[in-house]
């Protein structure tokens, strides 16, 4: 199958491409560049790749691909919150048009990496993919916008799917920084504090960057009748913890290292426990990486490759790392490449 997974160069992409070519797709990137160089260790090898802003792409450049795996989005939520107009730009209305141009192409499957932040303020009963959605962010709010945008184009002759990832953690060679898991090693390691900035108690689910890989694996290959405009959760309940668990399993991988639950940055309203019963009954997927084996990944690569301050702070973390880019007169104010 010819697939082009936009975001190649991302911390996802980085891991999705070499997972689907090995399940032999031949694979083509779409990617601006921002985060191309935000590398720990050796360079992955890169597929064949369109260097274009998603805001720009054409329906030439999508035509012949039997599938779009749509990763490519300003991920998280301090960037939404600081830009919340670009963000619904990029996330929201570049992914519809997007999956409008596919359509147009011929492109059957489109494949979306949504989020299980939509869910928000859930409470602490598991919620299924049928459960109110409550985004609190610009950033899940735009997801929902994409989700309700391209399934109402959905026809017969195109089949969109909507993945809603748990927060990813694992080494990625394009490392990010941001994410929890990530973040709470990568602090252990480089000042021996598990620090906690929250009180420790909102509930999140969370699912390795190769686990997410493996799922749109599935579901390039899943028959069309079977996931036409549906939803489907990504993880595992096991990896339901509260951030403090979490922090805790820091703890019980880095050596010498002590937990601090600070609290100061108040109460996260953002609490969700996630039932990913969907997948395995109707996919046969189901995650398989734990926490504590992600914690003990992340601490061996981050030793071994020489993570340092400098990188970990401003390189690898998202919000830190495009401010640089407009400071250093790379991109503008709405994250479009000066002189391109």
């Amino acid at each position: 199958m010819r697939v082009l997974v936009t975001g190649h160069e991302g911390y996802l992409g980085t891991v999705m491409v070499p997972e689907l070519q090995a399940a032999g797709h031949d694979v083509t990137g779409l990617d601006s560049g921002f985060f191309a160089d935000c590398i720990l260790g050796d360079a992955p090898e890169p597929p064949p790749g369109i260097a274009v802003d998603l805001r720009d792409v054409t329906v030439e450049q999508l035509a012949g691909f039997d599938a779009v795996v749509h990763l490519a989005a300003l991920s998280n939520d301090p960037l939404g919150a600081l830009a919340p107009q670009i963000t619904y730009d990029i996330n929201h209305h570049a992914s519809v048009r997007l999956a409008r141009l596919a359509k147009a192409a011929g492109v059957r499957r489109f494949l979306y990496a949504s989020t299980c932040s939509v869910y928000g303020a859930a409470g602490n009963g598991l919620v299924t993919e049928d459960a109110p959605l409550r985004p609190l962010t610009p950033y899940a709010e735009s997801k929902v916008r994409v989700e309700d945008d391209v399934a109402a184009i959905a026809d017969s002759g195109f089949s969109p799917v909507f993945l809603r990832n748990a927060t990813a953690f694992g080494f990625s060679p394009r490392l990010r920084a941001d994410i929890v898991l990530n973040n709470l090693v990568g602090y252990a390691v480089l000042t021996g504090e598990v620090r906690v900035l929250s009180d420790g108690t909102p509930w999140r689910p969370l699912v390795h960057a190769q686990d997410i890989a493996r799922a749109f694996a599935t579901c390039l290959t899943a028959p069309l009748e079977a996931i036409h405009c549906r939803a489907y959760n990504v993880g595992t309940e096991t990896n339901n913890l509260t951030v403090a668990e979490i922090a805790q399993a820091v703890v019980e991988t880095v050596p010498d290292s002590k937990l601090l639950i600070t609290g100061e940055s108040g109460a996260d309203p953002r609490s969700y426990r996630v039932d990913f019963s969907y997948a395995r009954k109707e996919l046969g997927f189901e995650a398989a990486w734990s926490i504590p084996d992600g914690a003990a990944e992340l601490y061996r690569e981050y030793t071994a490759r020489g993570l340092t301050s400098d990188a970990f702070f401003q390189r690898f973390t998202r919000l830190a790392h495009l401010t640089s880019l407009k400071e250093s007169g790379v991109l503008d104010d709405e994250l479009r490449r000066i002189g391109a």
